[in-house]
C-alpha cells in the first residue's frame, strides 16, 4: 500500500470509532439522566438460535389511530411512573404536564411501531428469571431517545439487573 491509501485507512478507521464511541456516549447520557418510564409488554417468544437467550419485546399500545412511517409518541404517565401510548404528536398541540415525547418509526412484523428498545439479551440459561416480565424499563431523553434498561413484573419488582 502506498503512504496515502494508507493514510485514508487509517483515516477512516478512525472515524468509524469516533462515530460509534459518540453514539455509545449519547445512550449513557440517556440512561444517566433520562425519565424512568414503564411500558406495559405484551408478550412474544423469547428464544434466538441464532442469537441466543434474548427477549423479543412488543410493548402493548392498542392503537386506534393511523400510524405514520416516523415520528413521535405522546405517553402520559401516572403517579408511578407507568406510560400510556395516547397518541401521535401534532407540534400544534401542547403537552400536558404529565406527558412526554417518545420518538418512533414503523415497526415490522408483529410490531406496529419500534421505539428502539426492541429486544432483552440475558445471560444462557437465565431466560426463566425473565418469564414474568410485565413491564420494560426505559430512560427517556427529553429528545426522545428511550434506552431499555430493565425488566419488571406487573407489581414493577426488578428481574434481573438494572443496565446502568
Amino acid at each position: 500500500m502506498n503512504g496515502r491509501r494508507k493514510l485514508f485507512v487509517w483515516i477512516f478507521a478512525g472515524l468509524i470509532l469516533l462515530t460509534g464511541n459518540v453514539l455509545i456516549y449519547g445512550k449513557e447520557q440517556v440512561i444517566a439522566n433520562g425519565r424512568t418510564v414503564y411500558l406495559r409488554l405484551a408478550p412474544v417468544d423469547p428464544r434466538s438460535l441464532v442469537q441466543g437467550d434474548y427477549m423479543a419485546l412488543r410493548y402493548a399500545h392498542p392503537f386506534s389511530f393511523e400510524i405514520p412511517d416516523s415520528g413521535s409518541l405522546v405517553v402520559r404517565l401516572d403517579e408511578r411512573d407507568i406510560g400510556s401510548i395516547v397518541r401521535i404528536h401534532d407540534p400544534g398541540v401542547a403537552l400536558g404536564s404529565d406527558e412526554h415525547l417518545m420518538r418512533f418509526r414503523r415497526g415490522q412484523g408483529f410490531r406496529a411501531v419500534d421505539i428502539g428498545a426492541q429486544s432483552f439479551f440475558f445471560e444462557e440459561g437465565t431466560g426463566s428469571r425473565y418469564a414474568a416480565a410485565a413491564y420494560g424499563e426505559l430512560r427517556l431523553a427529553s429528545d426522545g431517545a428511550v434506552v431499555l434498561v430493565a425488566l419488571r413484573d406487573s407489581q414493577l419488582n426488578l428481574l434481573g439487573d438494572v443496565y446502568r
